[in-house]
């Protein structure tokens, strides 16, 4: 009898436990893998978001850009859509501002930023895409001055291969030119090979349009090719390949009237491997290499004449970095350095070279009960700029298991990009040689709630950039040309929340609403009348999307309203239903559905509506 009665109070006991876990996390917990921690997202002290698969999948979008479009935070100025470019920003930076990573691995780009989410990568290969707010150095090094957005890849587990086609128009008539109605085409194929210790994937993908106004049509190739191999338990390495070739019309992209006929072509490599050595059950080693080539072929007056108004850009980056932890009795520390050689062959910049070293230094550990830190700082020297540190904290207290109050402080640089410093584009635009780096500071305070199937996060930040980087000039007869414009001051609060309502095992609905406010405002300011991108940065932005999934069918509504410093407000509706039977699912696109006139970037007008059917086939 008394061994039954303790076998009861046993069996008790771990349903309660289970049920408070049900009660108080997640239960699909993502880890966010850093440089050096690793950390579950419910026990992460920084503000992060994280985009997973399930949401991907259902997003109406094929490509990293479009998916971004949604995020809460990133202002994501399109003026290529589709996929073509855009430029990509965190609660109110420049596009200039932000870090890009491929499972960690920097994408920098020293020409220009325009081309960072020149990306090989297809939606169909990510696990999920966590953007990192605020400062960012402690853990990503130069350039994460205002957030990072890392792209995590998925490690197969089953081989299979993927075909994907999709066609769609907007319905209406190029008529300035060709009197066609525009449309929009695109092919992807992919396999995958998962062995016990080793895993291969490998996609390519075509995607064509003739615009949907008059010199916006497009060409874009891909490839991409992703390996995992598992030494033994204790060692695994991750290698990446990509290539990308996009050509488009860029009417009204860089200077608008006069560039109407103007095109573009971008073509980038990239190549990483990294590994992770576990040397002890207290020491993990993570080395990691990469290379990255970009070509940037810039037609003023498009292909009528390519002997006048053509800029040609070569740039190289190699880079390493080696990245270490050490479990301790009462925490866990972090060590990292890097390495990166930039170089440019251009033919209005010309050729230049530097070189930027790196040390990591941070420890995290409990002081007390419930109360987690993280401290630490970068080491910097450029060759052009020398030597600078930035260091960071953040920390959390958990009041309760639901309910967390976190806080950060954190500092960053940002290297100015060859354009800013030797571009000689007259009588468009201009660079300067003595431009000093920009350097931020953010301080943010918060709390998450999460319980079972809700979670709210609210954020307040106040950052200060010195040395603020813009394209300035005082009359519109004179030249851009890169200044240190000033100090900006932002104020800024953020709030998101989520929902999910489970109506039985076959049906479910996730609500995600999201809202961002920034306040800007400059001090020090040189004297200048027109600033060319700070003004349109986001004062306002609302994220909504609502899915409801019934076995095999899905169903998402999107809206996005944004409401910039200077301009109207606009609000963007999207709209996807699939239905999958067996292997094969079928999905209709609507994008912009009410037809909202809207423009992200300068003159450069967004298209109206437009539909897309698409037909997947997948074995894996």
């Amino acid at each position: 009898m008394t061994k039954l009665y303790f076998a009861a109070l046993t069996l008790l006991s771990v349903s309660l436990q289970a049920q408070v876990q049900k009660d108080t996390i997640n239960i699909d917990e993502v880890i966010i893998h850093e440089n050096r921690f690793s950390t579950p997202i419910s026990k992460k002290n920084r503000n992060v978001y994280v985009i997973d698969q399930a949401t991907i999948a259902k997003l109406p979008g094929r490509s990293v850009q479009e998916i971004l479009q949604y995020a809460n935070g990133v202002d994501l100025r399109q003026r290529g859509p589709f996929g073509s470019q855009a430029d990509v920003s965190v609660d109110g930076g420049s596009f200039e501002q932000t870090v890009v990573l491929i499972n960690g691995t920097k994408i920098i780009d020293s020409q220009t930023a325009h081309n960072m989410l020149n990306l090989p990568i297809p939606v169909e290969v990510i696990e999920r895409i966590e953007i990192i707010r605020g400062p960012a150095a402690l853990t990503y090094g130069v350039n994460s001055l205002t957030g990072a957005i890392n792209i995590i890849t998925k490690k197969p587990t089953q081989s299979g291969f993927l075909v994907n086609t999709y066609a769609g128009s907007n319905f209406e008539k190029d008529t300035q030119d060709t009197g066609d109605t525009f449309y929009g085409t695109g092919i992807q194929v992919g396999g995958v090979l998962s062995k016990e210790k080793q895993q291969h994937s490998l996609f390519a993908s075509h995607d064509k349009s003739n615009g949907y106004r008059y010199n916006t049509a497009f060409e874009n190739n891909k490839i991409f090719y992703q390996g995992n191999y598992q030494l033994n338990n204790a060692n695994e390495i991750l290698t990446s390949f990509g290539y990308i070739k996009n050509g488009f019309g860029a009417n009204g992209f860089y200077a608008a009237p006069g560039d109407k006929n103007s095109s573009e072509v971008v073509q980038t490599t990239f190549a990483s491997v990294q590994s992770k050595h576990q040397l002890s059950e207290k020491w993990t080693l993570m080395p990691r290499v990469s290379y990255r080539y970009n070509y940037d072929d810039y037609r003023y007056y498009g292909i009528s004449n390519l002997n006048a108004g053509r800029s040609q850009h070569y740039t190289n980056s190699v880079a390493a970095e080696l990245n270490t932890t050490y479990k301790m009795e009462k925490g866990e520390l972090g060590f990292g350095a890097e390495v990166r050689t930039e170089d440019i062959s251009s033919s209005n910049i010309g050729d230049h070279n530097r070189d930027n070293y790196g040390i990591y230094l941070q420890y995290r550990t409990t002081f007390i009960d419930k109360l987690d830190v993280n401290f630490g700082t970068y080491v910097n020297y450029n060759s052009d700029y020398k030597w600078q540190a930035y260091p960071g904290l953040d920390a959390s207290y958990a009041i309760t298991d639901v309910f967390k109050i976190i806080g950060n402080i954190g500092t960053s640089q940002r290297i100015p990009s060859f354009t800013d410093l030797y571009l000689n584009q007259r009588p468009g635009n201009i660079g300067n040689a003595n431009l000093d780096t920009e350097n931020a500071f953010q301080s943010e305070i918060g709390f998450k709630y999460i319980k079972r199937d809700f979670s709210f996060n609210a954020n307040y930040f106040f950052r200060k950039i010195s040395n603020f980087i813009d394209w300035t000039r005082n009359v519109t007869t004179e030249p851009w040309q890169s200044n240190n414009y000033g100090n900006l001051n932002t104020n800024g609060f953020n709030l998101r929340t989520n929902y999910r309502v489970s109506f039985s095992n076959d049906s479910k609905l996730n609500i995600n609403l999201a809202y961002s406010y920034l306040d800007f405002k400059f001090q020090d300011v040189i004297s200048t009348v027109y600033a060319k991108y700070l003004v349109s940065s986001l004062e306002h932005q609302v994220t909504n999307t609502i899915d409801f999934q019934h076995k095999n069918f899905t169903a998402l509504f999107a809206t996005r309203f944004s409401q910039r410093v200077t301009g109207p407000s606009y609000w963007v509706n999207d709209f996807r239903v699939s239905q999958s039977i067996k292997k094969v699912t079928v999905y209709v696109d609507a994008q912009n559905i009410f037809n909202a006139t809207y423009y992200e970037v300068g003159a450069v007008p967004l298209p109206s509506r437009w539909f897309s059917l698409g037909v997947k086939f997948v074995t894996f």
